[in-house]
């Protein structure tokens, strides 16, 4: 690291620190030709992502563009701004985690997964346009695909039993 003083190249680490919730470090420095402190801070750098469409074409991830597309979806429906950025947050992560390319299949799966556990009808609008539904029929394809998961769910497990005090 350059000395802002003197511009000389070697200094001593006298102190490091996390800062931002561990997402930098900050290091105090001193110079080992001037004996001046100086202060740098380290951030990791953001790996880009890249959406492939469908016809091969590559872009940027916009995560404007999946909030707009998520916004479309839960129109009029009880859900909250924080709770469609805490799902972009979620799809994003996960998108990530997967590589620094991923298809827009990848991205249209993992926001039907979300919006499935945060609203049966903003999952539903979503994957209308989605899976481009042609027929009431597909509708009701997904509908059952929908129930069938939450009786599953509601269903006790085996072995288990109520009790009951009297």
């Amino acid at each position: 690291m350059r000395c802002p003083w003197c511009g000389h190249e070697q200094d001593r680490v006298v102190d490091s620190r996390t800062t931002e919730s561990g997402a930098a470090v900050r290091r105090r420095r001193q110079c080992l030709s001037c004996s001046r402190r100086f202060t740098t801070f380290e951030r990791m750098e953001v790996v880009g992502l890249t959406v492939i469409k469908r016809d091969g074409a590559k872009e940027a991830f916009d995560r404007a563009k999946l909030i707009a597309g998520v916004a479309k979806a839960i129109k009029n429906r009880p859900v909250t701004e924080q709770q469609v950025a805490n799902l972009a947050d979620r799809v994003e992560e996960k998108l990530r985690r997967r590589g620094p390319a991923v298809t827009t299949q990848e991205v249209g799966i993992e926001v039907l997964g979300q919006l499935r556990r945060l609203d049966d009808v903003a999952y539903l609008r979503f994957a209308s346009v989605y899976k481009d539904f042609q027929e009431l029929t597909d509708f009701e394809r997904e509908v059952g695909i929908l129930l069938q998961k939450r009786d599953t769910a509601a269903a006790p497990k085996a072995g288990t039993r109520s009790r009951t005090r009297a």
